[in-house]
C-alpha cells in the first residue's frame, strides 16, 4: 500500500489509463451523471497528471462538489478536504474536516484518523501526527494497512528526530556566535 501522493506514475500501466480514459468517454454518452461518472473523472485526473504536483486539485475539488450533490456522504467529504488540502494547506483542509456535519460516522474509518495524522505533520505537529496515526493503525482492517501506518508513525519520529538535530545544530552555532 502507497499513498497515491508517493506514487511513482511513470510505472503505472499507460495502455489501461488510456482505456479507462476511453470507457470514460463512453460513459459520458448517455444524459445521467452519476456517482460512478464523478468518481471516475476524479480518477482520470489523477491518472493524467504525471507527476502528484501536476494533479489538478481544482477540478478535483470542483468534482468532490458535485459527487457531494449525488451523495453525500461523510467519506465524500473526507476526501474533499484531502483535495482541497492539497490546494489551500493543511489548515484548510483540517477547517473542512471540522465542518463535516456527521464526521462521527468516520470514527471507525482508519483513514479519517490517518488524514488527521497527514495534514497534523504537514503542519509540523508531530505528536498530535502520531497519535492520529496510532488510532488509525488501531482500526486497521487488513495486513496491508498496518504497515503503511507504521511507516507513517515512523515518518513523525524521523521527522521529529530531523527537526531536534537541526535546532541542536542551530543552539551550538548560536553559542558559538555568541562566544566569538
Amino acid at each position: 500500500m502507497i499513498s497515491l501522493l508517493d506514487q511513482d506514475r511513470s510505472k503505472w500501466d499507460q495502455q489501461l489509463v488510456v482505456e479507462g480514459l476511453r470507457f470514460l468517454e463512453l460513459s459520458a454518452t448517455g444524459s445521467e451523471l452519476s456517482e460512478y461518472h464523478v468518481e471516475a473523472a476524479i480518477a482520470s485526473i489523477h491518472s493524467c497528471a504525471l507527476r502528484t504536483e501536476d494533479t489538478d486539485w481544482e477540478t478535483i475539488v470542483s468534482l468532490y462538489d458535485t459527487l457531494m450533490t449525488i451523495r453525500p456522504t461523510p467519506i465524500v467529504a473526507l476526501n474533499r478536504a484531502i483535495a482541497i488540502a492539497q490546494t489551500q494547506g493543511p489548515e484548510r483542509g483540517l477547517e473542512e474536516i471540522r465542518s463535516i456535519g456527521d464526521r462521527d460516522r468516520l470514527a471507525a474509518y482508519p483513514f479519517y484518523s490517518a488524514t488527521l495524522g497527514e495534514l497534523e505533520l504537514r503542519r509540523g505537529r508531530h505528536e498530535r501526527a502520531r497519535e492520529h496515526f496510532r488510532a488509525a493503525l488501531a482500526l486497521a482492517r487488513n495486513p496491508m494497512e498496518p504497515r503503511f501506518l507504521d511507516g507513517r508513525v515512523g515518518a513523525c519520529e524521523r521527522d521529529e528526530t530531523q527537526r531536534a538535530c537541526y535546532e541542536q545544530v542551530w543552539e551550538t552555532y548560536l553559542a558559538a556566535e555568541d562566544g566569538s
